[in-house]
């Protein structure tokens, strides 16, 4: 399986319901693309106090990489990732990812 996790450091003035819309029209993704399995969201809870700067974040889980290269090519979700670009401070440079393996490749 492969996880994709996203974290966001949005612009202050970002309303908790406008990024939750956002991350609906992506969990809604689920139907459309067969290989996303599941996805998860929410506010960062930073109980560590090491990432106050991401505001929130998801988790999106694929049966594998072709599932995933699916859902980045699928028109909502460049909508909707190009709506949390302009949500972001500094654009994409306020959107940290990372792609994880688990389990067998």
């Amino acid at each position: 399986m492969l996880q994709h996790c996203v974290y966001l450091h949005f612009k202050p003035e970002i309303q908790d319901s406008d990024w939750t819309s956002v991350m609906e029209q992506l969990a809604s993704l689920r139907k459309e693309v067969e290989g996303l399995i599941d996805f998860q969201y929410g506010a960062n809870l930073d109980y560590e106090q090491k990432s106050a700067n991401y505001t929130a974040g998801f988790i999106a889980t694929f049966v594998d990489r072709q599932a995933h290269l699916e859902y980045e090519a699928h028109p909502d979700h460049i909508k909707a990732g190009n709506r949390l670009v302009e949500m972001c401070v500094g654009g994409h440079h306020g959107i940290l990812v990372f792609d994880l393996q688990s389990g067998p490749p």
